[in-house]
């Protein structure tokens, strides 16, 4: 018998898209689904009031996670790994760390000020660590076992080939 909450087919659609993507954010629900956009505003709402689903702004986008799945630091790593150059400056942080600005600028192929830009949103998660080595900032990730970990575990729902050959996690898991 199904959750008596959850008994809307829509409502139930929505929870279970929320479940398989942790992190989604409202735009690719609106994408992904085909719901006109007040429905799904007013099934997301309902879903948040009854404790179903919680919800973080990473800055940028309001994200959903099934409810009591994701502890405060499990969102903030969820949703540094949901945006990608994020996701891909902590995978050569894991794989190769510490390194500098620098360093992951060249390695992402990407300007040293996009690179320090995702840094800077990375350390005020408190997700990445800054420390002076001479006359360089490295940086390395602050709680690499949990990092890891969440994206083996959601691996699939990123779909990211290249952080995924970086840190050649599937092996080790």
């Amino acid at each position: 018998m199904p959750d008596p909450d959850l008994e809307l087919t829509s409502r139930r659609t929505i929870y279970q898209r929320i479940a398989d993507t942790p992190g989604v954010h409202f735009r690719a629900l609106l994408s992904d689904l085909e719901y006109a956009q007040g429905t799904l505003q007013y099934h997301l709402r309902w879903l948040a009031d009854e404790g179903l689903v919680d919800v973080s702004d990473d800055g940028k986008y309001t994200r959903y996670y099934p409810a009591t799945e994701f502890d405060e630091t499990d969102r903030a790593v969820m949703n540094a790994l949901r945006r990608e150059y994020s996701r891909r400056v902590l995978a050569h942080l894991l794989a190769d760390g510490p390194l500098s600005t620098t360093e992951l600028s060249d390695r992402l192929d990407k300007a040293q000020s996009t690179v320090s830009w995702h840094l800077s949103k990375l350390a005020e998660a408190d997700l990445v660590t800054r420390e002076r080595d001479g006359r360089r900032v490295v940086y390395d990730v602050s709680d690499p076992d949990r990092v890891e970990y969440l994206y083996t575990v959601h691996q699939r729902s990123f779909a990211d080939r290249v952080v995924d050959r970086i840190l050649g996690l599937w092996d080790s898991y």
